[in-house]
Formats: structure tokens, sequence, C-alpha cells
């Protein structure tokens, strides 16, 4: 339906999906817009034009693009998956998911477009449909090593360790230089002298060469499997020098983080009186924060598992709507000088524009909780835009802390867990944030609950009582059975909560006393005790 008859335009579309496959943005326009002159409507263009545009980010005028190819092309799958692609990429998610049925609906089997439809869907936290539309394409195109790692991923998010581990086997057979399945891979279970995957990594590691995001990723499985078989010297090892390789290439200081900080703690100084917004919702969102693991998966599953509560996951929604409210020009999400135009935000309508999204993922439950960690960097200006809102913060040993973010394969192109690739930056970074919660919590005692990791596993019920009771929840038993909550896990954290609470996370920092020492130091000078 896309071709049209004529030799010379057939010709300009076969060079345009091969510009585009190729990567090369700009060609693929100036050929679609060859295309436009020839003949003034042709889908496909509009299509491949939309494609161009979500690539270099210009998601509104892609959406225009592809919303006038699906007027001229109705039955086109490929135009409404990429139609949802882009919707969701807005985290425009009801909106999305039509498109994304429409495509359903109109796709004869092409593995492509079961493929983009499992991501638009896995992006709506519709992860058992996701994992139908990736097992779709992995069983139309069983060599694509991608569709086999993106089924592997949602079938973990789903609970089915078995499946996954299938997967990712699969689609390192398709490409053993798929990195990421390796590392994704070592985190499934816990690696044994019998039965892991070390040969094979170190082999792979000795022919990586260049690519440093490719010995990151072996040298993070590598890491996991030696600790699971108790080398902690050597797995150390592996993490300083993937993160210092990887480092090297980034133009990243922590004092663009610590700039952040310090602008935060400048608009909320200790004698702040926090004015709500005089249009703020009513609704009680629940916001579990915090350095990122240290627990706030578990307390998130521990609080979705009452049945008055739904997790809307790590929804990244509330800086994204203040950033578009302040409107700075800066590409990041959040910096110095969008903290200081929040302040004269709108912030009744940036809760309302919040709350919009959030309850699309809560559906009929009455109560939602968002578990996105860094956002505890938002709590003053949240409880401004949404005053009747709970914050639960995780704490946990300094130093297991500092050491479960730099064993942590975070996301490797979101800016803000740079600190992580360092030992010392993760310690500083460690600082300014208890520096910040000491702040939230002088000024919204009410509102902020501190929640202790280690204290949480070892007295499981009293914590929960006492979690519940914050945040206005009447008691349920589900709540102690958190393992046995079905909802999908789309968090580092996907395999270790479905398991009962343990304690074997605990004090995990003594296996590396000696090699955390510059982390130990950094911290006590800055008066951090170490239990």
């Amino acid at each position: 339906a896309l071709m049209q008859p004529d030799t010379q335009i057939a010709t300009l579309y076969s060079q345009a999906r091969e510009q585009l496959a190729d990567r090369k943005l700009g060609p693929t326009q100036q050929t679609c817009l060859k295309i436009l002159t020839l003949n003034k409507q042709p889908a496909g263009s509009h299509l491949l034009l939309g494609v161009v545009a979500s690539e270099l980010g210009k998601l509104k005028n892609a959406e225009d693009f592809l919303g006038k190819a699906a007027t001229l092309d109705n039955e086109s799958a490929e135009v409404w998956a990429q139609l949802a692609r882009v919707r969701s990429m807005q985290r425009r998610d009801k909106a999305a998911e039509e498109a994304a049925n429409k495509a359903q609906q109109l796709n004869g089997g092409d593995a492509f477009i079961w493929d983009t439809l499992g991501v638009v869907y896995s992006r709506c936290a519709n992860h058992l449909l996701a994992a139908d539309m990736f097992q779709r394409a992995a069983d139309l195109a069983p060599n694509v090593a991608s569709y086999a790692f993106n089924l592997a991923s949602s079938l973990k998010f789903n609970g089915d360790l078995d499946g996954a581990e299938t997967a990712y086997e699969a689609a390192i057979k398709s490409m053993p230089r798929f990195y990421k399945a390796h590392s994704a891979l070592a985190q499934l279970r816990t690696q044994t002298p019998e039965c892991n995957h070390i040969k094979r990594l170190q082999k792979l590691l000795t022919k990586v060469g260049g690519d440093v995001n490719g010995e990151l990723h072996l040298r993070h499985a590598l890491a996991k499997e030696l600790e699971d078989l108790q080398q902690y010297k050597e797995s150390f090892s592996h993490l300083v020098a993937g993160k210092k390789r990887t480092r090297a290439t980034l133009n990243y200081t922590i004092k663009s983080d610590g700039e952040i900080f310090a602008a935060l703690t400048g608009a909320f100084p200790a004698d702040s009186k926090l004015v709500p917004a005089l249009t703020a919702p009513v609704d009680e969102p629940i916001f579990v924060v915090g350095m990122p693991r240290t627990g706030t998966t578990l307390v998130e599953r521990i609080l979705s598992s009452h049945p008055n509560v739904h997790s809307a996951g790590e929804l990244q929604a509330f800086g994204r709507v203040l950033k578009r409210e302040a409107g700075t020009p800066s590409n990041r999400v959040l910096d110095a000088e969008t903290v200081a135009a929040g302040l004269n935000c709108n912030l009744g309508a940036v809760g309302k524009a919040y709350l919009k999204e959030g309850y699309q993922r809560a559906g009929l439950a009455s109560r939602f909780v968002d578990k996105t960690p860094l956002n505890f960097l938002y709590i003053g200006l949240i409880h401004q835009a949404m005053p009747n809102a709970k914050f639960v913060c995780l704490q946990r040993n300094p130093l297991d802390t500092v050491l479960s973010n730099f064993r942590q394969l975070l996301a490797a192109n979101f800016s803000y867990y740079n600190y992580a690739l360092d030992l010392k930056d993760t310690a500083r970074f460690y600082i300014m944030f208890q520096e910040l919660m000491d702040r939230w919590q002088e000024l919204l005692p009410e509102h902020l609950l501190q929640v202790s990791y280690e204290t949480l596993v070892e007295n499981q019920e009293t914590e929960t009582r006492r979690l519940l009771e914050h945040c206005g929840l009447p008691w349920d038993d589900a709540c102690l059975a958190f393992e046995n909550n079905p909802a999908p896990v789309a968090t580092a954290s996907a395999v270790q909560v479905r398991e009962p609470m343990y304690s074997r996370a605990v004090s995990r920092w003594k296996r590396y006393e000696k090699e955390l020492e510059p982390a130990r130091i950094t911290l006590e000078t800055a008066g951090i005790k170490i239990d």
C-alpha cells in the first residue's frame, strides 16, 4: 500500500529505507522530501519522515507526519505501530495503546512490527501483552538477537525466569557479541562452580577490542558471577576496570551533580515555609525514593500488595512535567536553572498533569506508588504541587549503599547515574543525598518517613505496619507476602523481589572491605558513620 507504481518514486523509497537503516537521518529526510515533490500525498514518505523526526527527538513533528500517513493509509500496520511508538515516547499511554491495538489488528505477520508493539506496551507498563508481542516477533524471526533479548527482558519482568534464561541464550546464540544479553543473563540466578558462564565471558573479553560499552557489560557480568563464586577481589577488579574505561569517554565530573544539590538546598533553606499551590490537587500519591539499590522496589512491592494500591512503576513523570512547565532551554531534565524556574511555575498545574499520567497507570486503585528513586531531588517541589502526597525514603548502610550502586549496571545512557562509574564519586553522591534528605526531613516531618532497609529486613511486620500507617492505609496481611504479588516488576530488582524477605544483602560491604577503603575515608571525612 505504501509503494507508488512510478519507478522513480519506488527507487526513492528503496533509497530512503536504506538510508534510514544506516542511520543517515539527514539524507533520509531529503529523499522523502523529493518523493513529496513528485507525489503530493504519499503515505510512505510521511511514514519515513515521521520515523526520522522521532529519531531526531522531534516527537510532535513525528506525530504530525505519522498522523498524516494514517489518514492517507488507514490500513497500514507499520504506520499505526510507529504512531503508537511515538505516542509512547511522549508518555501518552492511552493514546499509544489505542494505536498499538489498531496495529495489532492489521499486522499480518511482520516480526519488526510485533517487536515495535512489544516496546510500546512495555513502555505503557502492559508487560503481559508486551511479552506476547515479543514472543510473536521471536517466533517469526528466531535468529534476530534483539527480538530474543526483548522477549527475555519482558519474561523476566513477568517473573518467568526460566523462559527469560532460554531467550537470553537464544539472543547470544544468534549474536555472541550481543553484550548486554550476557550481563542480563548473569543477573538471573546465583551462579555455581558447576554452572556458570565465566569461561565464555573471559573469552569474549579478549576480543572486545575498542567496544567500551561491550566491555562494561562483560565486566559487569564477570563481576556478578565471580561474586557468586566468592571470588570477591577479582570480581571488584572487573567493576573498576570496566567503569574506569567508560568514565574516561564522558565529559562528566561530580561537580555537575553538586550544582543541582546546591540549587535545591539554596531554594529550600532550613527556615522555609513550604506553601502548597492554591490549585493543588487533593489526591495522595505515594512516592518511594532513595538511592538506587537500597530497597525501593521491595517497599514498592509491599505497598502495591495492598488491595487499595497500584504500582505505577518508575513513572519519571514529575521531573518531565516540571521541565515542560519551567520551559528552561537545557537538554537536562533537572539542573540548577530548572530548580529556580520550577519555584515560579504553576505547581498546581504540574501536580494535575502528573496525576493524570499516574492514574492512567493506576486503573481502579484509589492510591498509586511512584517508585522513581531520584524523585528524592523533587520532594520540596512535589509537596508544593501535591500537598497530601506521602514520601517514603529508603536508607541503607552507607557502604552497602555505595557498593550496591557501584556494582550495579545502572542505566548506561542516563546521565544522572554517571556518579556510579567511580567509587569516590559514588560516596560523594551519597553524602549529598544524605544532606538533602536531612533538609527534607526537617521541613516535612509529617510527610516523609525514612525506612531503614536493615530494620525492615529484621523486623518485617513491625516496619510494614509503620509504613502502612504513614501512608494512611489499613492493615492487610497481603503486604507481608509481597513475594506472591503477581504484578510485573520492570526494575533491576525484578529477580530478588520474587523471593520472601532475606538478609543476605545486609553488610555485603564487608566482603569488599579493603577495596571500599577509599569510599570509607570519603564518607567518614564528611562525618558519615559506618556501622
